[in-house]
């Protein structure tokens, strides 16, 4: 009975509300100090571990020989330009060629109503007809007048009037030859024929339009566009300064047949034939100080026309042990050019460089980058001060290697 009522005192007391509030208590503290805790032995180890350095992408220092390429504005121009003339007057009676077509020389474009320089031609020769019959006449009568004249049967005034009348006729053969010649080369002017082979352009006149009365009438342009020229310009200081490297042995030649050219169209293409440069003028330009070049351009095609604007790439020397980075490595400003340089401690400097020109979407370096150096090319939002780098080598047109790596983590 006592054991009864002690064990119904116990029971009572655990249904009491105070104690159950109690119980929940006591493990609500016991979770909070074990959270805590294990929080402290987290915070603990991160504090102990080093972040690994950021990577970068390089590119490795290579000496090569490089050419030095400036681009310059340049325009096409004909190599030959003819102006097809009409040389006598006349009226136009038909056109034999197709405009815009291409044409050969001496083929026949327009022609001109021969009939008056037929006439003319006829005449000449019927006059050198007479002058030489009558230049027969005086021969005979000279030479039968010679040996009476020995024999003393006629006078010696009457043998030199024979021979004076032989010279006489003589030279009217010779004017008359020469009116023949002209009246043909009159008459061959009514046939228009191209000077040089090209592409004619649109026809100046139709047919029966007179021409050439009083003045040597327009009637169409041919021009050569094969080879094309390249007339532009450079900088009288920059190609006295090219000069005088090549002299000090600086810069080598470009090649054995001078200095390469290639054509940059409008749309950014390259023209796929090289040109070769032909001459730099002796002049330079008093008001702009830029010298006058010119260069010849292969094209078979016709593809390039005259009057075209195009951008000229001149390669005119050589830089032995030069350095091509990429253009996105390089930092420009008014106080010089300057590049990232990555040592083998993954420590990141400042380096000043001097540029010679661009080479595509690379800069030609001539000073400042030793062999082996690393020049940073990405990751340049990564670098902090003195804090090093893990340098990862640099694939140009796709995702660096240090974007790569950052990926995933951003992914995480």
């Amino acid at each position: 009975m006592a054991m009864r009522q002690q064990q119904q005192q116990h029971a009572g007391l655990r249904a009491h509300p105070a104690w159950r509030w109690s119980g929940v208590a006591v493990g609500v503290v016991a979770l909070g100090a074990l959270l805590s805790a294990c929080g402290d032995k987290g915070a603990q180890q991160g504090a102990g571990q080093t972040p690994p350095p950021p990577q970068v992408g390089v590119v490795t220092v290579k000496p090569q020989t490089v050419p030095l390429v400036t681009e310059l504005p340049g325009r096409l121009e004909a190599s030959r330009i003819a102006q097809v003339r009409a040389r006598v007057a006349g009226v136009v009676q038909k056109r034999t060629f197709v405009e815009g077509s291409d044409v050969k020389a001496g083929q026949v474009l327009f022609q001109i109503d021969p009939s008056t320089y037929q006439a003319s031609f006829d005449s000449a020769r019927a006059t050198l007809a007479k002058a030489e019959a009558n230049l027969n006449q005086a021969t005979a009568l000279a030479e039968r007048y010679k040996p009476l004249q020995e024999a003393k049967a006629v006078s010696p005034q009457e043998y030199l009037n024979a021979q004076v009348a032989q010279r006489q006729a003589q030279a009217d053969v010779a004017t008359a030859k020469a009116a023949v010649q002209t009246a043909q080369i009159n008459l061959g002017y009514a046939t228009v024929t191209s000077p040089i082979s090209g592409r004619i352009g649109r026809a100046l006149v139709t047919e029966g339009a007179l021409v050439g009365q009083g003045e040597t009438t327009q009637l169409a342009t041919v021009q050569q566009i094969n080879p094309l020229y390249v007339n532009f310009t450079q900088s009288a200081t920059e190609a006295l300064r090219l000069q005088r490297a090549m002299q000090a042995g600086k810069l080598g030649k470009a090649g054995a047949e001078g200095a390469t050219v290639k054509v940059v169209l409008d749309d950014g293409t390259e023209y796929p034939l090289n040109g070769r440069l032909l001459f730099t003028d002796l002049t330079v330009d008093s008001t702009s100080g830029q010298v006058s070049l010119r260069a010849e351009l292969p094209n078979p095609q016709g593809a390039l026309l005259p009057g075209l604007y195009v951008r000229v790439r001149l390669e005119q020397a050589q830089v032995q042990g030069g350095i091509l980075i990429p253009q996105q490595a390089v930092t420009r400003a008014a106080q010089g050019d300057t590049v990232m340089v990555v040592d083998a401690q993954g420590q990141v400097s400042t380096r000043p460089v001097k540029l010679g020109g661009a080479l595509g979407n690379q800069w030609v370096v001539t000073d400042g980058l030793k062999e082996g150096e690393q020049v940073m090319v990405d990751g340049f939002q990564k670098v902090r001060p003195k804090q090093p780098v893990k340098a990862v080598p640099w694939a140009p047109q796709t995702a660096s290697p240090a974007s790569q790596a950052s990926a995933p983590a951003a992914a995480k």
